[in-house]
């Protein structure tokens, strides 16, 4: 079996690290391919050094660019490493173009898609995000999914959950697995070792791209009106070069950076933002993925976003979406810093991303399914069987996969009368509503 896995950015080398190295810890063969999109000094071999797993054996060197011009650049790219390769599945992690890239082009190559942190909805359809996480779903032949609201997400859409397999989120295997490189080697980024954080309490960890907080001036302006009144804390704020730009633009940067309790430092590597992160008293991020690291890492969220895409983070009490309310980040900022139940609650929320074993769990599935030859896509042979799409409330001990096997059926979605469910095979049926494919 040969395994091919597509790189782009930052967060997915970070994510696929756990995966690569479990592939290669199992002997399978394998080749790694990075799109080279944002492609900088923390994108380059160095990186992958950085975090013990191999350099990528393909580097097609897209750049930045128009989405347009960089999916189709990507698509030239990899569309001519798969040709050569020819692997058994291409592993695809998140919602970057070099996602959708590579689950397009393998699809039309009649090649088996692994999605990794497949399932995921903002349901904001101006997010290019949320465009090619759902195009990806749409062709993959497997679905790695972080939670069971997820999974509930494809089974609404139509997926069937045969090819749904919740591991839980790599992001958990990364951040204990980079966390003790990142220990280690302690702070390498002079402008952090010159604030002697390991001394420094009541640690504010802000991180602000999203061209929906920084490109708008007056919610730009809330926020940091916010920031300049959370005095009893220390802001740590790693600007991002737009970020910066757009608030010198608005005349706010000096205004910002004259603050006592805040320290603008440069962009941060990899392992030095999760040490920073695990040393902070609360994160302030309109990121993804910094949401699940937080509430791996136990540490308070404040999310500055309206939706997100990891709503399991809010529901499970770890992160609270704040948007850019001046009056709700001072609440709640506030309220983790002086009132000690609460901000213990947040803390101890128990992560909806697993123990820290999707990455074994990950592989076990695609070896299962390499096995049973299932990830052999070819064309149909028999004739396709017709189906009645049906709905029942169930009052009998059955099991899921005895009610498939007695009723020659597929179960779409559970209902137990608080909340959906879904279908695993051992779930007790008895007292639930199904929706369910009765096969002719």
């Amino acid at each position: 079996m040969k395994i091919a896995t597509i790189l782009g950015t930052r967060p997915e080398i970070i994510k696929m690290a756990p995966i690569i190295d479990e592939i290669s810890k199992r002997g399978i063969d394998q080749i790694v391919l990075h799109t080279g999109q944002h492609y900088d000094k923390e994108m380059s071999d160095n990186f992958f050094r950085d975090l013990e797993i191999p350099t990528p054996d393909y580097n097609i060197h897209v750049g930045s660019g128009t989405h347009g011009k960089q999916t189709g650049l990507m698509m030239q790219g990899i569309e001519e490493v798969l040709l050569e390769e020819k692997p058994d599945i291409v592993l695809v992690q998140g919602d970057t173009n070099a996602v959708l890239a590579g689950a397009l082009v393998a699809s039309k190559l009649h090649i088996a898609i692994g999605h990794v942190e497949a399932g995921l909805r903002s349901f904001d359809m101006t997010m290019p995000e949320e465009v090619n996480r759902r195009v990806a779903d749409v062709t993959s032949a497997m679905y790695f999914i972080p939670t069971e609201q997820s999974a509930i997400n494809l089974l609404a859409e139509g997926f069937s959950h045969e090819n749904l397999i919740i591991t839980g989120n790599t992001v958990v295997d990364a951040c204990f697995r980079h966390l003790e490189i990142a220990k280690k080697r302690g702070f390498e980024e002079e402008s952090l070792a010159s604030l002697d954080i390991e001394n420094m309490d009541n640690i504010l960890t802000l991180t602000m791209h999203r061209a929906e907080n920084v490109d708008v001036k007056e919610r730009v302006i809330n926020i940091i009106g916010a920031l300049k009144e959370l005095s009893d804390m220390n802001i740590i704020f790693p600007i991002h070069p737009r970020t910066k730009n757009t608030l010198e633009n608005f005349g706010l940067f000096d205004e910002l950076n004259d603050l006592e309790h805040v320290h603008i430092v440069k962009p941060l590597g990899y392992l030095d933002f999760l040490l920073l992160t695990s040393k902070s008293t609360l994160i302030l991020t309109d990121s993804g993925g910094l949401q699940e690291e937080a509430i791996t890492l136990d540490v308070p969220a404040l999310t500055l976003r309206y939706n997100t895409e990891r709503p399991e983070t809010v529901t499970a009490g770890g992160n609270i979406l704040v948007g850019s309310n001046k009056q709700a980040i001072l609440e709640n900022a506030n309220r983790i810093l002086n009132d000690k139940e609460f901000a213990e609650k947040m803390r101890n929320a128990p992560n909806p991303y697993g123990m820290g074993d999707s990455a074994k769990l990950t592989v076990d599935a695609i070896e299962d399914y390499y096995e049973r030859g299932l990830l052999n896509i070819t064309a149909p042979e028999d004739i396709m069987t017709s189906f009645t799409r049906k709905m029942a409330n169930v009052t009998e001990d059955i099991t899921v996969g005895e009610f498939e096997e007695n009723e020659n059926a597929l179960i779409h979605m559970v209902y137990d009368g608080d909340e959906m469910r879904f279908p695993a095979e051992d779930l007790n049926l008895n007292g639930m509503m199904i929706t369910y494919d009765k096969r002719e």
